[in-house]
């Protein structure tokens, strides 16, 4: 510090009241005396004549990993682990040091776990190569960050860790697993050796974190049960079993089935979440993220998401030629797959379909199975449609030889055969079974095997400046895409955003419900924390966005309503906020999509419900389409309104509240059937949007006046004129 630098002669006063409080403490008994507390204050104690000067104090007592309190074992091992060597020390003086101090090896262990910053040292001078690899193992996947120790030996710890594995700290508090690490250094220490280290695990946290470490090696090293491990994740919803399942050893036979199996219960796993809050969801969600990775990565898939794909494509394969039937007596039931790739029960009887199975054929085991099946493709359908619209958001890329294969996938076909795809200077539909790109002019481009692709975004058809033509394409064309693709919102930096710099206040001053809000953000993988706001983290682009309120986050048990401020985005793990324009194009438009949908749906006050530009312009575009593909020209659409010429009067609709109005007049009440929109309205797209449906039905509705058969409309209508 500046003050030693002035005052020299002041280190030395330190060292010499350092080593007298050591010396003191040292020779303590059961009991605190006057050094205890100055002992418990040090922040480092270094030195090797130190070191073992506390083992040697220690004698055969065990090490103590108790953070607070003044006993001996625990003062002493506290003063143990911010033991550290000198910059002048060696390993070579280290082991003659040790040696003629006769400390066991067990012992030495024991001290390099609980204190890694010596674990070069123990290695050399017990000679066994990898064993500082096998400890930093044990503490980068020790689910522990809260020792108590001084910053910079923290940092020396991360700096250790960081430079044997490419995963980031983060991704292995988290969960992740470097496996090939772990055989590294079990292959160079051999099954003995590794045996100490493991029963010295306890000693690289202050509580159970240590566990997690001994179960993914005991997993790797096949030394688990896997009915328990199952049993543990289902029963007891253990989610570090979750991400152990990935790691057990795979079976040479039977291997897929295996595969699949395992798949399988981490998605009931995952279905299972949907009971619990938004913190326990994503906590649950990412642990069978990181399972996926980890099984990924033994059954030598390149992405979990390539691993998912391939498992469901084995638990449909016997409908890929065509319908499953189960016959009793005259009565036949059969399960087949659909255009869009959902499937479908139908039920003949005598030659004859009928509506519904006969009461006394319910019970059929055969019938009961069937349709058991088709609620698992239903679970399948909606899971893989949730990760290709996963895979447009990240990025991810495809070959032209992977996409031939992923169309020939009963489920998957129909919904990528109805999305846009990217690459050099190629663009459109899959046609051809996979071997071409079909623009939107009909024109075909061919796919080369080698050819890298990724699902477009909103923000792709924006680049190309045809974006409205690949709309019009889609709606003339009838395609229903499983998501929003085309159709999608899209949100660009404002002006004021780019003048602001750090922080967007697009949504400043629009005050949501907190249950409801934090609900519609929790689905959508933000976590609200009572200290630290409401926030969602990308670990691929290694950011996080952070949702700021006026007056702070409060919990929806103590606040009725919640004032956004504004949005920031930072690096993850730090809080200096990112310029707006640094950020990925794709990400800020799918977090300001978000934040769209809870101040149109979570609103609270005078806010229109779903009035937000970028749903506005959507249902723009919508309603134009509708009216060409109709014939309908009594339409014009200006700012939020679409007004409509009548026969019977004038009207405008809200394209975000679906409001109608007379003109000149009042308000006309129109009451949807949401229920009864869905199916007879169509929408080039699979999201559940009732509002686009009752908005577009009500613009048809109106412009269509004259055919208007229900009294209590008519009634209103002549009422006003």
């Amino acid at each position: 510090s500046q003050l030693i630098q002035e005052y020299p002669i002041l280190l030395e006063v330190f060292e010499r009241c350092r080593d007298r409080v050591l010396e003191v403490e040292l020779q303590r008994g059961d009991l605190p005396n006057e050094a205890t507390s100055a002992a418990s204050a040090l922040q480092t104690v270094p030195g090797t004549a130190w070191f073992i000067c506390i083992l040697q104090a220690l004698s055969k007592q065990d090490i103590s990993r108790e953070r607070y309190g003044q006993s001996r074992g625990t003062s002493l091992s506290r003063l143990l682990h911010v033991s550290y060597p000198t910059t002048d020390e060696t390993a070579q003086s280290f082991t003659k040091a040790v040696k003629k101090a006769h400390i066991n090896d067990e012992r030495l262990v024991e001290a390099a776990v609980y204190s890694p910053q010596w674990a070069d040292f123990v290695e050399h001078t017990l000679r066994w190569e990898g064993l500082a690899d096998a400890i930093w193992w044990l503490h980068a996947h020790t689910k522990d960050n809260q020792w108590f120790v001084a910053q910079d030996m923290r940092e020396e710890w991360a700096a250790s860790i960081n430079a044997r594995t490419p995963l980031s700290s983060r991704d292995l508090l988290e969960g992740a697993v470097d496996v090939d690490w772990f055989w590294r250094v079990y292959k160079a220490l051999g099954a003995t050796r590794w045996e100490t280290v493991y029963n010295a695990a306890k000693y690289s946290s202050s509580g159970i974190g240590h566990n997690r470490s001994k179960q993914f090696a005991d997993a790797m090293l096949g030394n688990l049960d896997q009915e328990a491990l199952v049993k543990r994740i289902l029963d007891k919803r253990h989610q570090d079993s979750v991400r152990a399942l990935g790691l057990l050893p795979l079976p040479k036979r039977k291997r897929d089935d295996e595969i699949l199996m395992r798949y399988q219960t981490m998605q009931d796993f995952l279905r299972g979440s949907r009971k619990f809050g938004p913190q326990r969801r994503e906590s649950e969600k990412l642990a069978v993220q990181i399972a996926m990775e980890n099984l990924a990565r033994a059954a030598k898939y390149p992405d979990p998401a390539r691993l998912g794909w391939a498992m469901e494509a084995r638990a449909v394969a016997d409908l890929r030629d065509g319908a499953i039937r189960e016959a009793v007596d005259d009565v036949t039931l059969s399960l087949s797959i659909d255009l869009l790739g959902k499937p479908q029960l139908s039920i003949e009887r005598a030659g004859k379909f009928i509506k519904s199975l006969p009461a006394k054929m319910k019970k059929q085991p055969n019938f009961v199975a069937l349709r058991e099946r088709k609620t698992q493709i239903e679970q399948q359908h909606s899971r893989m449609r949730v990760s290709l619209e996963t895979a447009m958001c990240k990025g991810d890329s495809f070959t032209g030889k992977e996409l031939v294969t992923l169309l020939d996938h009963p489920v998957l076909a129909p919904m990528l055969e109805q999305l846009i795809f990217v690459g050099d200077e190629v663009i459109g539909y899959p046609t051809e079974n996979g071997r071409g790109l079909m623009r939107h002019d009909g024109t075909i481009a061919e796919i080369a095997a080698g050819n890298s692709l990724r699902i477009a975004h909103a923000h792709d058809l924006f680049k190309t400046g045809e974006w409205h033509l690949w709309q019009r394409e889609c709606f003339l064309a009838e395609r229903i895409q499983p998501f929003k693709q085309v159709f999608r919102e899209l949100y660009l930096l404002t002006e004021a955003e780019r003048q602001d710099g750090a922080i967007s206040r697009r949504y400043a001053g629009h005050q949501v419900q907190p249950r409801q809000a934090i609900a519609l953000l929790g689905a959508r993988g933000w976590i609200a924390h009572q200290d630290y706001g409401v926030q969602k983290t990308f670990h691929r682009q290694n950011l996080s966005a952070h949702i700021n309120f006026l007056g702070g986050y409060f919990s929806p048990a103590e606040v009725e309503g919640l004032t956004l401020e504004g949005v920031l985005f930072t690096k993850s793990g730090q809080w200096k906020p990112l310029q707006l324009e640094e950020l990925p194009p794709i990400l800020f438009s799918e977090v300001m999509r978000d934040l769209d949908l809870v101040v149109s749906v979570a609103h609270r006050g005078g806010v229109d419900p779903e009035a937000t530009a970028s749903t506005v312009e959507m249902r723009m575009t919508l309603i134009r389409e509708t009216c060409t593909l109709l014939k309908v020209g009594n339409v014009q659409l200006q700012g939020s309104h679409a007004l409509i010429e009548g026969k019977l009067g004038s009207y405008s609709v809200h394209l975000g509240s679906a409001i109608v109005h007379r003109q000149p007049g009042g308000a006309l009440c129109i009451i949807p059937v949401h229920a009864q929109h869905r199916g007879r309205i169509f929408l080039p797209f699979a999201d559940d949007d009732p509002k686009t449906a009752e908005v577009i039905s009500k613009v048809i509705l109106l412009a269509r006046d004259a055919d208007i058969k229900d009294p209590t409309i008519l009634e209103q209508i002549f009422a006003k004129g």
